[in-house]
């Protein structure tokens, strides 16, 4: 039975410096590249419209849209390194959709960015990764 290895992509540095040090490190292990949309943060990214409201339908759009782009990516460079991975996307808080994902899918490794691309950013580590570094039902690798 092969290793999974789950890997949080957010289209920032840190998450691609997570999923090439999970195809350079588990070079035998199923990769699964993670994304979440946190409908907390698109709500709040959303732009008002003419008449002061927001368009829900629009951040939804723009929300999956950049989520299958961050997919697409990690699948290109999962590609360039020959080898193949599983996407998977989310509609959840990020910290709770990949703990939630590694406990039901008995995931046995979590590698994730030690800072993502938004939210208040800590000393140490963002907040999404401490979370998932306390939450985790399994050893997790945080990568600078």
């Amino acid at each position: 039975m092969s290793k999974t290895v789950l890997v949080a992509v957010d289209g920032s540095p840190q998450a691609a410096a997570a999923l090439e040090h999970a195809l350079a490190q588990f070079p035998d292990a199923d990769i699964v590249a993670l994304t979440a949309i946190d409908p907390v943060a698109a709500g709040y990214a959303s732009a008002p419209g003419p008449d002061g409201g927001s368009y829900p339908g629009e951040w939804v759009e723009q929300a999956n849209e950049r989520a299958d782009w961050i997919l697409d990516e990690a699948v290109e460079t999962a590609a360039d390194e020959g080898r193949e991975i599983e996407t998977v996307r989310v509609n959840d808080r990020p910290a709770r959709a990949i703990v939630e994902y590694a406990g039901e899918e008995a995931v046995d490794h979590i590698v994730i960015g030690s800072h993502g691309r938004t939210g208040v950013t800590r000393v140490l580590l963002g907040s999404v990764a401490e979370k998932v570094v306390r939450r985790s039902p399994c050893p997790v690798t945080v990568v600078r």
